[in-house]
């Protein structure tokens, strides 16, 4: 199939994946992905986790930099262009949130409808795209897809969204961010999943940092299979926000940013 078929598949997973703020409809996407994939990409369930997490993260960053700000109060507006840059940073990661689950939808049901075409290899390699058919391939025979498999394909994934879209738009979104302290702080994220357990979390000591991001990522993906893929998509369940008792966030109700100052 031709390049305007991909380009078609592009434009609906951008529909699809809504305004920036649409993390929930985001991560309902992902795990469609994964259920699609008879449960053999792993990716997507990783990324829906992300996206999860992602909302009471940005909650409690808004939060925290309104505490932090607090020294300014004698200089309104120095403030209120320190919270506006906080927010500008936020929505960059939340446009990459929106263009990785985009581009990752056209990606994978392009390769289901039409295989590993010239198309979508000049897109996304020839490696990849033979590890993404490859998965179809079993998915459509129902043949055995160790966890060697998931790997790879994790991995192929993984490394394809951080060289062409989160690597480059991390480094922009830092670049352009004017609040030293609390970039310092933004890059020592810990991650905590629902799936990871109590004893068990991800701490960055520099998220802008491609490798780091790539090591964490393997680790966050390790954890899944350690405790296994269905508990794993049994606890996108589990996140808690705030704000809103149906889907809440329980153990995530605390200021990130405050505690990443430890």
């Amino acid at each position: 199939m031709t390049f305007e078929a991909y380009e078609a598949l592009r434009e609906h997973g951008y529909a699809l994946a809504g305004d920036l703020g649409d993390l929930k409809r985001r991560a309902r996407m992902y795990q469609q992905m994964y259920r699609d994939s008879g449960k053999r990409s792993v990716f997507p369930l990783i990324a829906a986790h992300g996206a999860l997490w992602a909302l009471a993260y940005f909650k409690q960053g808004r939060l925290g930099a309104m505490i932090l700000s607090l020294p300014y109060l004698l200089t309104p507006a120095l403030r209120r262009e320190k919270l506006a840059s906080v927010a500008v940073f936020a929505d960059r990661f939340r446009e990459i949130n929106r263009r990785v689950c985009a581009e990752s939808y056209a990606i994978y049901h392009y390769t289901k409808r039409y295989g590993g075409s010239a198309s979508i290899r000049s897109v996304i390699g020839d490696d990849f795209a033979d590890t993404l058919c490859e998965c179809h391939a079993s998915n459509k025979a129902d043949t055995d897809y160790p966890q060697a498999l998931r790997e790879k394909l994790f991995l192929a994934f993984f490394h394809w969204e951080q060289a062409h879209i989160v690597g480059p738009a991390v480094i922009e979104a830092f670049d352009d961010f004017d609040w030293d302290f609390v970039k310092y702080l933004a890059k020592r994220t810990r991650l905590d999943f629902t799936y990871f357990g109590k004893d068990f979390g991800v701490k960055f000591t520099n998220f802008s940092s491609v490798e780091e991001r790539i090591s964490r990522g393997l680790l966050v993906y390790h954890r899944a299979e350690e405790v296994g893929l269905d508990h794993a998509e049994d606890a996108l369940s589990f996140y808690k926000h705030p704000d809103d008792t149906e889907h809440g966030f329980g153990r995530m109700g605390r200021i990130q940013l405050l505690i990443n100052m430890k």
